[in-house]
């Protein structure tokens, strides 16, 4: 049996091929929440690593994700849809995958090992980053190489992998240790272990997104609304918490030209745009500062 704890045996899986549909899903499901609940053991890592990438990207620095493999998908879920949920620029995000964006159609394992596709990837990396390193196995020459390339630039840097003891995690500003039971598959970390990392990942991300100011009473309020839904979805929420109805709300964020957050300090009695963007830009971008400021400020909100 294997030492390094992703590429052990999973003694549950001991004759798994001569068992029932119904059985054999049942060890899967098992696994999975096994898994995911490895997640609350580094609860403190997270949070550590989000407040990280909060002030990274508050300061104008990039939040750079690196990965190989099935990890590496991981990352680049969570990173692509920053823009999108959150409104962080896109110029903001970087992902290095091992092999890059032409390896997705086969997902070839050679890249990973590649230290000189490492460095020549790495070289976007800057002192202001926010580096993100995922490995299951916390062993992954390519995620290594830049993990090391990134201390020495003075960047910050989160480590995630799945076994006690990774190499990743040397040096690492924030450690993120995910120990998720041997896989089903023996050595497959897209299931366990992934599972486990795209949790981390979301807490991780929305943590952040909270702390820049992007979350309000579990609304997206710095969403990009660039389709249909999403812009019933932000008048919606400028309804909720302005305390409008939904023709007030609509004109308001036709009237902020999209943004959520100034639509709703609109529709909650400020002037205009530029009074509502100084009392963001006082409030660090946190809707509910600015809100507090407008009610002490004038004793007056439309909302409750």
């Amino acid at each position: 049996m294997s030492r390094i704890a992703t590429e052990a045996k999973n003694r549950k899986a001991d004759g798994i091929d001569a068992l029932e549909a119904r059985d054999v899903l049942t060890i899967l499901s098992s696994s999975q929440q096994q898994a995911a609940a490895a997640v609350d053991d580094a609860l403190e890592a997270i949070a550590k690593a989000a407040g990280l990438v909060a002030e990274t990207i508050r300061a104008g620095g990039k939040l750079i994700y690196v990965g190989a493999g099935s990890s590496g998908l991981m990352a680049m879920a969570d990173a692509l849809e920053l823009p999108g949920t959150y409104g962080i620029s896109s110029e903001q995000i970087v992902v290095l995958l091992a092999g890059g964006i032409p390896s997705l159609n086969s997902l070839p394992g050679a890249p990973e090992d590649d230290l000189e596709l490492a460095a020549r990837d790495a070289a976007v990396i800057a002192s202001g980053d926010c580096v993100l390193c995922v490995s299951a196995s916390g062993s992954t020459p390519y995620a290594v190489a830049i993990a090391d390339i990134a201390r020495e630039r003075g960047a910050r840097l989160v480590a995630m992998a799945n076994n006690a003891g990774a190499r990743l995690f040397q040096g690492a500003d924030a450690a993120i240790l995910l120990q998720t039971p041997p896989e089903v598959v023996a050595g497959s970390t897209r299931m366990g272990a992934g599972t486990a990392q795209k949790i981390a990942f979301n807490m991780l991300s929305t943590l952040a997104a909270i702390k820049l100011g992007h979350v309000h009473d579990g609304h997206m309020v710095n969403l990009l609304a660039d389709n249909e839904k999403l812009r019933k979805r932000a008048a919606r929420t400028v309804a909720e918490i302005a305390g409008v109805d939904d023709a007030e709300a609509a004109q308001a964020l036709a009237d902020a030209g999209g943004s959520v957050k100034i639509a709703v300090l609109l529709a909650s009695g400020v002037a205009d745009m530029a009074s509502a963007q100084a009392a963001l830009d006082r409030s660090g971008q946190a809707l509910r500062g600015a809100l507090a400021e407008i009610e002490n400020t004038t004793g007056f909100r439309k909302h409750a």
